[in-house]
């Protein structure tokens, strides 16, 4: 068995005072989900994560939450198990410029519409543990 880890986060955004999430369509499989990518020889989880969400997105993060840890595991294909970390992250303001070779479309929704669009349960569950999280830090 093999054995990866990615790191990534539920990136928000306030906006006139609503709570706004960054989605992402992958090109590999067309589903929705949120920014993330492989541990870099050297780098930590927090490194990481900040990275993926700039390559993917263009998003700069203006403070990403550690006390916020959230762990996928799956197997995405035979022989393989992933284990993902997510953190919350909030965004600096910015344009959204997607990783063309990975990211078919990036874009901002508010919370009901987040459940709606991403593919996987998971991701819904992580979404609204996070959405506790951030409406807490008020």
């Amino acid at each position: 068995m093999k054995y990866e880890k990615s790191c990534g986060a539920v990136v928000y955004k306030r906006v006139n005072g609503e709570i706004l999430f960054l989605l992402l369509k992958h090109s590999n499989g067309g589903h929705w989900g949120l920014p993330k990518g492989h541990v870099e020889e050297g780098e930590t989880e927090r490194e990481t994560a900040i990275r993926e969400i700039y390559e993917e997105t263009g998003v700069k993060i203006a403070k990403l939450y550690e006390d916020f840890r959230y762990e996928i595991e799956y197997s995405p294909m035979e022989g393989v198990m992933k284990k993902v970390i997510y953190f919350v992250a909030e965004a600096e303001d910015g344009e959204l410029k997607n990783q063309v070779e990975e990211i078919e479309q990036c874009i901002w929704v508010d919370y009901r519409k987040a459940l709606e669009i991403v593919t996987y349960e998971n991701t819904r569950q992580l979404l609204a543990k996070a959405e506790e999280f951030i409406r807490s830090l008020n």
